[in-house]
């Protein structure tokens, strides 16, 4: 077995033909491996029979071309390209994060399709929820090669714009077939690599407009299926909307979320008091309540729940309204209606009744359902039933009318929780576009840098349904660093522990005193870390009145960029409700975490060595003497070894010296815990027997060393040998 890291990404193809070989052996066959075959030796390769795996998989086999499917030219190169393998390394970069020893934070900078290849093996099944605000495609916003970012220019020129005279052919626009396969191929690998992130309770949402919605529907369902379709929610972007507009006018965009899994549920959103206000209390019940109804739909399938109960005050029996049934079984209705005086259950000879509201004959309406009726005089039940009446509490069913009237259920307010999400969200709520660039301009003091930010309350709101207070947030269309302002305002909302990735393409920016849109998302982060802490710091924040009080807290007027209009949002103060708490506050700012650390992909670490035998020479013997690049550092190398390995890239390390030799330790365990270190590094020259003796002591789950640490393989093998003494359950690996 090796003990070489690969030190690139996994081949996904190659996994996913393991795990179909683990469930269908029968469909592994050979077949020629073209790349690798000349025509005096043939080599083969694994493969998968599709024939015969269709017919494992269904009893009927899809034939030809009438299968539902959606397609489009490049359909398939995408997911042979989303499976590739690349030889690319994330460096990291301390000079260009903020806090970089102590935040989980991260932000990266490079083409998000190999970034998300890269994270695979660490993140794998790991974040809670995905937000991403795509390029909409709208005709002049979709520039995003695969390979790198491109000029327009050279974009027309690849797509055959120019003849040879440099005549252009053709606009590429929204007429243009080409147009929306391109965009369909990018987003469609990016969100096959995504997918495989998520948790099992982990959904993604998706910012888009009319243009590609309907494309990216079908995408979505094509990669998570049909069934883990959440919700297509219109989000009202706009206050005010244009009336020189076109047609209908476009008051809304879309936010598109699927899960990983289908059973799904969001979290509830907090309560107003207008909700709370419906909630009273007229018969002194420990908890306010309201009225619902005591059935539910499903007669035929619930006929054991469709039984007559006698009214304590008129003598009448109910009976549940056709095709429903009462909420509770039996059992449990009957002591409920003791609560208002003696009950039994009695047969009524009531098949026909019964029958009429399950909606079946009388004869095959169950036989053995008998009635709650009371137990005493109606006479004497009335007295103890007005009794109870009077004073109070009620039981859980209850009549209407002073007693009079029909049964009706109590729905405590302590049981019921928020409210569910719906899939309208309008600007009062979650913001619009004027807001979004109010929030930008108010932290870059009046400038603007990019068009169409989203507003915090958009992203605030997602975070609320669709995380926990530990989840991991991952977003790979960064672009002005929205995600990463929400999550931070939420932590300090409910002093939570989310963490994030950000990936972002290292695109031109237009403001001279920011090269890259990287650099304004980053100093965007910065300047809304500082602004929550001495927020925090100075006043602090009772975030529980928050929810209850946002209607009634006190508005700000901003006016809007046509100097038209106007409108409020909620200001809401920095501390609600309690008194300000100097050691509190500072306690709360100190566990906020408003850093992130930067890492930019690159090419790997290691040199091109590939020579065949011919090729070699004594100047390349005397190069390979290192196989790693001279320009990386230890600290390349150590997150190098990470994503090789499968570590998240945000936990604590130190380094030490031993000896004369620099060691390097991740993820630091806990001896009193019995807990070991995750990784020891040591990528010196030389390294000597003691060093080696002392890391294997410590015991990590991981060490790693350069292949060039060692003068002999005779010394390479007594590494190997000193850990199986000391350390035998360590997996010791050399780059």
């Amino acid at each position: 077995m090796s003990n070489k890291l690969p030190l690139q990404t996994p081949n996904l193809t190659a996994q996913n033909i393991d795990k179909i070989a683990a469930l269908f052996p029968n469909c592994i066959t050979e077949m020629l491996d073209e790349e690798k075959s000349t025509p005096d030796h043939k080599v083969y390769k694994r493969g998968i029979n599709f024939e015969l795996l269709k017919q494992m998989l269904s009893p009927d086999v899809v034939d030809g071309d009438e299968a539902y499917e959606f397609t489009w030219v490049g359909k398939k190169a995408s997911i042979v390209e989303a499976n590739k393998p690349i030889r690319k390394t994330l460096r990291p970069c301390p000079e260009e994060s903020k806090n970089w020893d102590d935040t989980e934070n991260l932000y990266i900078e490079g083409d998000n399709l190999e970034v998300l290849k890269l994270l695979q093996e660490s993140y794998l099944g790991k974040v809670k929820m995905i937000y991403i605000d795509p390029p909409y495609n709208t005709g002049n916003d979709f520039i995003y090669a695969d390979d790198f970012m491109r000029s327009q220019d050279e974009e027309n020129r690849q797509m055959g714009m120019y003849d040879e005279d440099e005549n252009r052919l053709f606009k590429n626009n929204d007429s243009n077939g080409r147009f929306h396969s391109d965009w369909c191929s990018m987003m469609y690998s990016r969100l096959m690599l995504a997918r495989n992130l998520l948790t099992d309770d982990g959904v993604i949402f998706i910012s888009i407009d009319d243009n590609e919605c309907a494309n990216l529907l079908k995408i979505c369902e094509d990669i998570f299926s049909k069934e883990c379709f959440v919700a297509d929610i219109s989000w009202q972007r706009t206050y005010s909307p244009r009336n020189d507009s076109l047609g209908i006018v476009r008051e809304v965009e879309h936010l598109v979320a699927f899960s990983k899994q289908n059973n799904w549920m969001p979290n509830k959103l907090p309560r107003s008091n207008e909700m709370d206000g419906k909630y009273k209390n007229p018969d002194n019940d420990v908890a306010p309540w309201t009225s619902s109804d005591p059935c539910a739909a499903d007669a035929f399938t619930h006929q054991g729940m469709v039984y007559a109960i006698q009214h304590p005050f008129t003598g009448q029996l109910l009976y549940p309204s056709d095709t429903a049934h009462w909420r509770y079984k039996q059992e449990d209705m009957l002591a409920y209606m003791q609560g208002w005086c003696p009950y039994e259950l009695k047969d009524l000879d009531d098949a026909e009744q019964r029958a009429k509201i399950c909606g079946v004959s009388s004869d095959s309406v169950r036989s053995d359902v008998k009635g709650i009726v009371l137990s005493l005089s109606l006479e004497e039940s009335r007295r103890l039933a007005q009794k109870v009446y009077d004073n109070g509490p009620w039981p859980r069913f209850y009549f209407t009318k002073g007693g009079q009237g029909g049964i009706r259920r109590k729905t405590y307010l302590d049981t019921v929780g928020g409210k569910l999400p719906t899939n309208f969200w309008p600007y009062d709520e979650v913001g619009h576009t004027d807001e979004a660039k109010k929030e930008i301009k108010n932290l870059f003091d009046g400038t603007a840098p990019f068009d169409t930010p989203k507003p915090v309350r958009l992203v605030e709101r997602i975070l609320t349904i669709a995380t926990d207070e530990n989840s991991l947030i991952l977003d790979f269309f960064s672009g002005s660093a929205t995600t990463a302002h929400a999550v931070m305002k939420k932590n300090a909302e409910d002093n939570g522990k989310r963490k994030y990735i950000l990936v972002q393409l290292q695109e031109k920016s237009n403001l001279p005193q920011y090269d890259t849109l990287c650099d304004i998302g980053k100093e965007r982060i910065r300047r809304a870390g500082d602004k929550l802490y001495e927020t925090l710091k100075t006043g602090g924040k009772d975030y529980q009145h928050i929810a209850k009080n946002i209607n009634t807290a006190p508005r700000k007027t901003f006016a809007s960029d046509d100097g038209q209009t106007s409108f409020e949002v909620p200001i809401i103060p920095a501390r609600w409700g309690k008194a300000d708490e100097t050691a509190e506050n500072q306690k709360l700012a100190d566990s906020l975490d408003i850093g992130f650390r930067v890492f930019k992909l690159d090419d790997t670490n290691m040199k091109d060595v590939y020579y065949s035998a011919e090729e070699y020479s004594q100047t390349n013997l005397e190069e390979l003497e290192s196989n790693i690049k001279e320009d990386r550092t230890d600290l390349d190398l150590l997150f190098g070894c990470l994503l090789d390995w499968g570590l998240p890239l945000s936990m604590p390390y130190r380094s030490e010296k031993i000896g004369s030799c620099t060691v390097h330790t991740y993820a630091p365990g806990d001896a009193a815990l019995n807990v070991p270190d995750a990784l020891i590094a040591c990528f010196d020259s030389n390294v000597p027997e003691n060093v080696i003796k002392e890391i294997a002591k410590r015991k990590p789950r991981r060490a790693v060393f350069r292949d060039s640490s060692f003068a002999s393989s005779p010394e390479k093998i007594n590494v190997f040998e000193i850990f199986k003494l000391y350390a035998p359950d360590t997996d010791v690996k050399v780059i």
